[in-house]
């Protein structure tokens, strides 16, 4: 049993890690992230800002793109394709972590995205405030992964005139990032994201 000193001391130091963007990873479900990330201006279509969801157990990326940033898009992205992956799979959604943006943060008896999470009984964490590296798993895929591996390229092979064209696209390279592209993540070992979201039943 331990004692009140050593429970305050070990979450002092969850707190440590927290702070320098270290999350618990205990398995599939247990902790995921969502971002959102501006994409840029597209001639004919407006600005597009893309919904981002990740596991941050097996790093397995879910995305999609918009021409608004709001509660109710914030929370369409999780009802329109993270809940249906999630049943599908079998998987149990139990947190989502999210900056403080107001798409994600407001008054919680009035906010959409607050109350679509309080009816799919889904935790809702967020990041501590002027603390926008303890949700860095989100960032790094949106400037590092995301921007150079996928958004470049396209933009460089095709001239995009609607908003449902950019998703198509997006569809197939996450189907690839996701089935076929090996990642060092902590949980990974140079495996496939896949594979390591199978170890969800194992």
């Amino acid at each position: 049993m331990l004692t009140e000193s050593q429970l305050q001391a070990l979450e002092k130091a969850k707190t440590a890690r927290e702070a320098q963007g270290e999350i618990e990873l205990r398995h599939p479900g247990y902790l995921c992230a969502q971002d959102t990330y501006y994409v840029g201006h597209i001639k004919g279509i407006g600005k597009i800002y893309q919904q981002t969801f990740i596991d941050t157990y097996s790093r397995l990326a879910l995305a999609k793109v918009y021409t608004e940033k709001n509660s109710l898009v914030a929370a369409e992205m999780l009802n329109d394709k993270v809940i249906l992956f999630f049943d599908n799979e079998q998987v149990v959604l139990l947190r989502i972590l999210t900056d403080r943006g107001s798409e994600y943060n407001g008054h919680k008896e009035r906010h959409v995205y607050d109350l679509y999470l309080n009816l799919e009984d889904i935790e809702h964490k967020k990041t501590k405030a002027y603390s926008p590296q303890t949700n860095g798993i989100c960032e790094r895929f949106h400037k590092k992964t995301m921007k150079t591996e996928c958004y470049e390229i396209m933009f460089r092979r095709k001239i995009y005139t609607e908003q449902t064209e950019i998703q198509q696209d997006i569809e197939l390279w996450l189907e690839f990032f996701n089935r076929e592209r090996a990642h060092s993540g902590k949980c990974c070992y140079g495996k496939l994201l896949w594979q390591t979201w199978l170890k969800k039943s194992s």
